[in-house]
């Protein structure tokens, strides 16, 4: 007798464990820990994970295993003790941690079928006689034939595979290949006696006569003798041509050729901080390596040179870049060096795309993936190096459940590969750097730019001198003068500015009403297209009113600036520029991101105007003049980390100006010109904002002094919010380690979002074995009324924002 423990798809308290399920005599050789099966559960069958295979239960009624859904594991042992490790890191199911690892088109509605890859000569007796006829069979027609054991056999041979077809989603790609089903002779005599309107299937069968090659897809056949589909159907019902139906990997980049690059020579210091990577590689050791380098100081040859030496060994490694700076840029360095070793993983890409990328990965046909925070995942099972570009950006950090941080999954992976993991950024997070300065990570610096550049010369200008100026333009003088230099010198300018939309929001100049959304606590937001005012947050629009609602008075205004009003000002005041606007408007459609950034690069504009998009990773050698038009307008949120994320980014953006030939200038415009985080971007002295913001954090309790948890509530009505954060509140206060301080409860920065209230309380501690104990018996006391009351509670550990 075997038994499979098996976690289920039921995402609850209650079954946050291990079910024991009878294995069927005839799987007892098939079933393997990381499979996933189908089980009956009460009234139902729910799909599930077997993650341990025993001999023996506690249990004394069990009841079987109801059917299989791979033959082929899709988590490694690894990946399920990773699962086990993310339900205690993030207080999440267990269900929830596998199904995060998973590509989008194995959640979804799936049919399944088991395709042949090889010849069918090869199969065994009894399978032979199911694929005489055709390239597949339902998973259906397996099961009633009982050849579970005998096709895994195959599976693994690599004569069979299973597919899973999913209803619009991960279907594999077919292309249809036709050969002649007779020799030459008999095509040519059948060609000879051909009558004259069957002109076009002779022309076909003269083709494949001439031809040296006998295979052919249908559009290549089509392409070269004119026939349509409607002949070729003819030829094959009579038996001249044969066809059969070949799987391609759906490729994102299939139009797009990759030159291939050489690993350049590396200076001085690139040498001395790859020194102690290659000895992590070559020991095995795992280690936690910081690499701190200005922008453009050669951070990717560094990486880049270090998974090559990985690769040569027969490793495999994942390279995390930003979500944003996923740039074609990025791709193209990788593809690049080490051409179709390498999987892309990213949002970008269809669910069908997506999962033959991570089937590449699963089938050891590739060694290195990049992607963004879910690439982290990559089911590997020989992992050399994990590298983290651009560690410091908060998209590392998943928002809804599990709430992972990548950074922390990808130490605990290396930990059990005892490889190196590399941190890079050119402004580390403040908590990294402080692990760094005691010794925790290995500190590797690069202070120089690689071809000895200077950093580029940036100015602050202060805009309430402009207003006093009587310049009420969006562009100060400096700004706009240093904008008409590079149209005259035929250089190109990045203007950056951290809103989309037209303008941030709407007042009347009488009555100062500003125009709410009705389901969110939020001003809406003009947009120009259309001319409709919308909800950034649950996507509410109304059109734009020509009187205040509120007084009825005409004079209704646009108050702060969003990237299409810039454009349209731009147009006005230099006339002669061309301008591409990249903003979640402009690059919703899929390639759009990639189709601008090129025309930009083959100098088809002289101004690129964006939000956070083009603020990293982006390197064009004709930008000279970076302008930042409001610095400010991160300061004033509600966020503790508020100003180092305003100098990161200053930092970020300052650094795509001249980074080649020409020297490159930056103009930052703000109200709060004074602000620390504002002059020490200014001269690019990260270390002296690390020691200011260090001060700030101490002072008020904040990491890296103390961690941070943070619990919110949510529900449609309000009192009902606040009572139950109330009692929450109370719970921890009485049952943490005095030592930890609770605070609230409050009303969360944006207190309505789509109709829900919301209250949450924060929890600053340094050591507290209580915690996660406390916090799961929160969640357990609430488990019911929030299945049955839409009552909805979040727990983050180590939140990156505070809305």
């Amino acid at each position: 007798m075997k038994i499979a423990r098996v976690v289920v798809d039921v995402p609850a308290m209650q079954t946050d464990r291990p079910f024991d399920y009878l294995i069927p005599e005839k799987w007892e050789h098939v079933i393997v820990p990381g499979l996933r099966v189908i089980v009956p559960f009460g009234p139902r069958k729910v799909q599930g994970f077997v993650i341990d295979v025993a001999s023996a239960s506690d249990v004394s009624k069990l009841k079987e295993l109801a059917g299989l859904f791979d033959l082929t594991p899709a988590l490694t042992d690894e990946l399920i003790e990773l699962g086990k490790w993310l339900t205690e890191k993030t207080l999440c199911f267990r269900i929830s941690a596998f199904q995060a690892m998973l590509p989008a088109a194995m959640k979804a509605k799936y049919e399944k079928r088991i395709c042949l890859t090889g010849a069918e000569e090869n199969l065994p007796e009894e399978l032979r006689i199911l694929f005489e006829k055709t390239q597949s069979i339902s998973w259906n027609e397996a099961e009633q034939h009982n050849l579970f054991a005998a096709l895994q056999k195959e599976i693994k041979k690599g004569t069979l595979e299973v597919v899973y077809q999913v209803s619009q989603k991960g279907k594999q790609k077919k292309v249809r290949y036709l050969s002649p089903a007779k020799s030459v002779e008999e095509l040519t005599s059948l060609a000879e006696n051909m009558p004259p309107q069957a002109a076009k299937q002779k022309a076909l069968l003269d083709f494949f006569i001439a031809s040296e090659r006998t295979e052919f897809t249908s559009s290549e056949l089509k392409e070269a003798s004119g026939a349509a589909d409607s002949s070729i159907k003819a030829l094959v019902q009579k038996g001249v041509l044969a066809e059969k139906w070949s799987e391609v990997y759906r490729d994102p980049f299939e139009h797009r050729t990759f030159k291939a690059t050489e690993n350049m020579p590396l200076t001085s210091e690139q040498e001395t901080a790859i020194k102690p990577i290659l000895s992590a590689i070559e020991e095995n050791r795992h280690e936690v390596f910081m690499m701190y380098g200005v922008t453009g100081s050669g951070k990717t040859e560094v990486y880049l040179q270090a998974i090559d030496r990985v690769m040569r060994e027969g490793k495999e490694a994942i390279v995390l870049v930003p979500e944003i700076s996923l740039t074609p840029q990025m791709v193209d360095r990788f593809k690049g060096r080490f051409g179709s070793k390498v999987a892309v993983l990213h949002s970008g890409l269809s669910t069908g795309e997506k999962y033959d990328e991570w089937r590449k990965i699963q089938r050891k046909e590739v060694q290195l993936a990049v992607g963004a925070r879910s690439a982290i995942f990559a089911p590997f099972e020989n992992l050399g190096i994990i590298v983290i570009d651009e560690e410091h950006e908060s998209s590392y950090k998943q928002e809804e459940n599990p709430r992972y941080h990548a950074r922390d999954v990808a130490i605990k992976r290396a930990e059990s590969y005892g490889c190196p993991v590399v941190l890079g950024s050119a402004t580390p997070s403040l908590e990294s750097f402080a692990r760094a300065s005691k010794g925790v990570y290995t500190l590797l610096p690069l202070k120089e730019r690689v071809n000895q550049r200077p950093l580029p010369e940036v100015r602050v200008v202060d805009m309430r001198e402009e207003l006093r100026d009587g310049n009420r333009s969006m562009f100060s003088s400096e700004l706009f003068d240093q904008l008409r230099l590079r149209l005259e010198r035929k250089e190109q300018s990045v203007l950056f500015l951290n809103r989309r939309g037209f303008s941030s929001f709407v007042m009347c100049r009488d009555c100062g009403y500003v125009i709410q959304c009705p389901n969110c606590d939020i001003s809406l937001t003009y947009h120009r297209q259309g001319h409709k005012m919308k909800c950034h947050y649950c996507a509410y629009e109304t059109p734009m009113p020509n009187k205040c609602p509120e007084c009825s008075s005409e004079h209704i205004r646009f108050f702060g600036t969003g990237t299409q009003k810039v454009e349209e000002e731009l147009a006005k005041v230099l006339p002669e520029a061309r301008v591409i606007r990249m903003d979640v408007d402009t690059t919703s459609r899929k390639g759009a991101h990639e189709r601008l950034l090129t025309q930009f690069g083959e100098g088809k504009a002289d101004i690129l105007l964006g939000t956070q998009m083009i603020a990293k990773g982006l390197d064009f050698p004709q930008v000279t003049l970076v302008g930042v038009l409001a610095a400010d307008t991160m300061l004033h949120l509600p966020d503790f980390r508020a100003a180092e994320k305003t100098f990161q980014l200053l930092t970020q953006v300052s650094g795509r100006a001249g980074r080649h030939e020409l020297t490159g200038e930056v103009v930052i415009q703000s109200y709060t010109p004074d602000h620390y985080s504002i002059q020490l971007a200014k001269n690019h002295h990260f270390d002296g904002f690390y020691e200011r913001e260090m001060n700030e954090r101490k002072q008020h309790a904040y990491p890296p002094f103390f961690f941070l948890a943070v619990v919110n509530v949510s529900h449609p009505d309000l009192l009902k919010t606040s009572s139950v954060m109330e009692n929450i509140t109370q719970f921890l206060v009485q049952n943490l380690d005095p030592r930890s301080k609770v605070l609230g409860p409050v009303a969360s920065p944006i207190p309505r979002i789509k109709n829900r209230y919301r209250y949450q309380c924060m929890i600053k501690y340094k050591r507290d074995d209580q915690l996660i104990p406390v916090l799961k018996k929160v969640m357990d006391r609430y488990q019911q009324e929030m299945a049955r009351n839409d009552l909805a509670i979040s727990i983050d550990l180590n939140p990156t924002s505070l809305m």
